[in-house]
């Protein structure tokens, strides 16, 4: 392998009693590929197959970082295998965390990234102007097809850019998913008509294989220009069938990802949230914002802005979505934070406000509309 031809991971290795890193790291080299000890591996593959080890460095004492670089032809070109890739087997063993990726070309050019990205979204709300997009969550669970128009249509009234379902609403009897899309979708479409905006509706159309397809045929049937997805619980596939087979912009969810976090094991959320996801279709990634009830620093929320965003062969940049407890007050200081080229997702505190459209549009004006 050449090095620009290379799939370079960086891990953060934190050893374990009776562990040396060196050891560490070339078990992790040759468990994400042979899966055999090196004694039992072809010599001709050991140069062409196995993970090699191209740094090893100490941080302090018992942890180390390490960067091992894979043939790209081993992701077989598809997101599972990707997945498994980087952090199949070596998920089940401790202190192993990825803290950056440098993608190859050729990879890049087949996972192709968001089919919409930053600029996409903006023309497809209208918003060209250097300002945030805003987007709010429609809730709870347990209210009708019919409650929930009602919602939307008092947020596109207001002027929100983006309506989405909360990750909440699948196809509970309370809403059924066919029973609330074409509702919402209608009354979203009325409220445009009304006030002249360009508010879309982004139905919920996280589900298994058995049902996926049909639930994106209908978003794209119905009108809407995109959906919202949860990658980790419909699979990062899901991401490139929207895109590629019924040309819908995706709103990724953060939703069970979590549990990849924590500090001395896992994925770093900027390399989750922001490579992956991005990698593999989603024009705009929600996660929770610093201040928020979820805990994520201002610095981890910048990195994953970073990552979203940054030049990356010839992929689109993709929107940040912050969110998880974001307030109205204080959304004009993250945009001083983040930059414009953000959605600012808030919910809890318009519906706080008690009257949506107006609370949306006060929103609207502080943030400078």
């Amino acid at each position: 392998m050449t090095m620009d031809e290379e799939l370079l991971v960086h891990y953060r290795l934190r050893l374990q009693p009776g562990e040396r890193a060196d050891d560490k790291a070339r078990g992790i080299a040759l468990e994400q590929t042979a899966e055999l000890p090196a004694r039992c591996v072809p010599e001709t593959l050991l140069a062409t197959h196995v993970g090699q080890v191209r740094s090893l460095e100490p941080v302090s004492d018992g942890t180390f970082t390490a960067s091992i670089a894979y043939a790209p032809e081993l992701a077989g070109g598809e997101t599972t295998q990707l997945l498994n890739l980087l952090f199949g087997n070596i998920s089940m063993k401790a202190g192993i965390r990825i803290t950056g990726i440098d993608w190859p070309a050729s990879l890049l050019e087949h996972f192709r990234g968001p089919a919409f990205g930053i600029d996409g979204l903006r023309q497809l709300t209208g918003v060209t102007e250097k300002r945030p997009l805003t987007c709010t969550a429609l809730k709870p669970v347990g209210a009708d097809a019919g409650e929930l128009a009602a919602l939307t249509r008092a947020f596109a009234r207001g002027g929100v850019d983006i309506i989405k379902d909360d990750h909440g609403l699948a196809d509970q009897p309370s809403a059924p998913y066919l029973e609330r899309l074409q509702a919402c979708q209608q009354a979203v479409t009325a409220a445009n008509r009304e006030n002249g905006c360009n508010s879309l509706y982004f139905p919920n159309a996280t589900a298994g294989p058995a049902d996926l397809a049909d639930r994106l045929a209908a978003a794209r049937d119905a009108g809407c220009a995109g959906v919202l997805l949860s990658p980790w619980l419909s699979g990062m596939d899901s991401l490139r069938l929207a895109r590629d087979r019924y040309g819908l912009a995706v709103l990724a969810h953060p939703a069970m990802t979590g549990s990849y976090f924590a500090d001395g094991h896992g994925l770093d959320p900027a390399v989750m949230l922001g490579d992956l996801f991005r990698v593999a279709g989603a024009d705009a990634v929600i996660y929770p914002n610093a201040g928020g009830r979820f805990g994520f620093s201002q610095a981890t929320c910048e990195s994953i802005n970073h990552a979203l965003r940054r030049p990356l062969g010839a992929l689109r940049g993709a929107m940040p979505a912050p969110g998880g407890g974001m307030d109205v007050r204080r959304a004009a200081h993250w945009i001083e934070c983040y930059g414009p080229d953000t959605m600012v997702l808030i919910g809890g505190s318009l519906y706080a406000d008690g009257d949506l459209t107006a609370a949306t549009r006060a929103l609207l004006t502080t943030l400078g509309r």
